[in-house]
């Protein structure tokens, strides 16, 4: 037998009806599959949070202003935000990355500074980034993951800060996928009806000024933030080190498009931890063929979707380690 069918038998043979665990048995499957073995382990979970301003945001495309992204920064290295908590919670290491906040940090704050510029441009009449930004992201990415690899981890999550990504992510789905504008763009932070409507007409001017765009590279040096092309990498090398990579929300997945354009394989990697409230979300992950872990109305970011559904990894794969077989336990299977 190859080792697909050696996992499948362990599951079918656990003292239960086939397939009554559902969604469990995929998971377990999946991450038996990415760690090439029949007894997985998740060891050192690590959600790395990735902070970066974008020049969208003094275009008005956010109800929140802009310093709140590295307010929010500070909040998450005093331990004070959602994802520390649910980090907290499930015993999951966090690491934050300035990858260009508007902001200098002190000496003493425990954050990994892979600071590009403080901020990108506006891509209403520029591109975000330059290429050489957009390659020092990637060899910032790489090395962090690579690091946190040799620590011995085993599963990682993303997650993002940054006033005005919604918008970057928006583009950056459009652009690379087969959703119309109007499907890619939503409310962020919360905007109302008047404020979609202008974010929408905004977007719609970067997208006619830069034209048709389908190199995802270009795509993400063109509409990305630090913070995106960041992840975008990071996701890749977790790839490249055998990681199980866990997805969180609408930005993070739009981080995920690009690198799935660059390297397709990195999808059976991948697991998506929440269906978020973002418009376009529920569209691009049935697009990609994938279902969400939770759908619990979330749109926060920071990568709190993850945290929350890490606890079902763990289930997946106890129950595959751990679960008495029909035979063990001495339980009749069905004839």
């Amino acid at each position: 037998m190859n080792i697909k069918e050696i996992i499948q038998q362990k599951i079918n043979n656990k003292t239960k009806p086939l397939g009554s665990l559902g969604q469990l048995e995929s998971l377990a499957m999946q991450i038996a599959m990415v760690q090439k073995t029949d007894t997985p382990k998740l060891i050192k979970p690590n959600i790395v949070v990735f902070a970066a301003d974008h020049g969208i945001a003094s275009e008005g495309v956010s109800a929140y202003p802009a310093e709140v992204t590295p307010q929010m920064v500070y909040n998450f290295l005093n331990g004070g935000a959602a994802i520390n908590v649910f980090c907290k919670q499930n015993g999951i290491n966090l690491s934050v990355v300035d990858s260009g906040v508007n902001a200098d940090f002190n000496e003493t704050d425990l954050v990994i500074r892979h600071k590009i510029a403080y901020g990108t441009r506006s891509f209403l009449s520029d591109r975000a980034m330059d290429y050489e930004q957009l390659m020092q992201c990637f060899s910032y990415s790489e090395k962090l993951i690579r690091s946190i690899a040799l620590e011995g981890c085993t599963v990682i999550g993303f997650g993002e800060m940054g006033i005005g990504n919604t918008s970057s992510a928006a583009l950056i789905v459009h652009s690379l996928s087969s959703l119309s504008l109007e499907q890619s763009v939503g409310r962020g932070t919360g905007m109302d009806n008047d404020g979609l409507k202008r974010k929408l007409e905004i977007l719609q001017k970067a997208k006619d000024f830069h034209g048709s765009i389908e190199d995802p590279l270009l795509v993400l040096q063109t509409y990305g933030g630090f913070e995106v092309a960041q992840m975008t990498a990071a996701m890749l090398e977790a790839y490249r080190n055998g990681m199980l990579i866990m997805v969180d929300g609408y930005i993070a997945s739009a981080a995920f498009l690009v690198a799935y354009k660059i390297n397709p394989n990195i999808l059976g990697s991948a697991v998506f931890c929440h269906c978020s409230q973002e418009n376009g979300h529920r569209i691009l992950l049935k697009e990609l063929g994938v279902t969400a872990m939770l759908d619990l109305e979330l749109r926060l970011g920071e990568g709190t979707g993850c945290a929350l559904a890490y606890p079902l990894l763990q289930a997946a794969v106890n129950f595959l380690n751990e679960m008495a077989s029909f035979e063990t336990a001495g339980v009749s299977n069905k004839a």
